[in-house]
């Protein structure tokens, strides 16, 4: 098994601090199937930051073969909020605005 890069859980919780941002501050927006997409510029967006002193961890499973980190942990990001409102609410929303 590979060793992983000592960057990993940094380039994970980045990648996760990210992946909130374009959760709760990004919108995509169609009317329907063929018509244009629109997608919030950078500039009419939000970047979520924390302080140096933030405690954030992240877990990686070592069992597991690596097979590339890159950004892939924003993904889970708006998943799980949604998730977690329909825990709490047991509402399904399809977005935030």
């Amino acid at each position: 098994m590979q060793r992983q890069s000592r960057w990993l859980p940094q380039s994970g919780i980045g990648a996760n601090i990210q992946g909130l941002g374009g959760a709760l501050f990004e919108a995509i927006e169609f009317e329907r199937a063929a018509s244009p997409i629109r997608i919030s510029p950078v500039i009419e967006s939000s970047f979520p930051r924390t302080s140096p002193k933030s405690k954030l961890s992240l877990s990686i499973a070592k069992d597991i073969a690596p097979a590339g980190a890159g950004e892939t942990p924003i993904m889970a990001v708006a998943p799980a909020i949604g998730n977690a409102i329909f825990n709490a609410t047991k509402q399904r929303l399809n977005n935030l605005r």
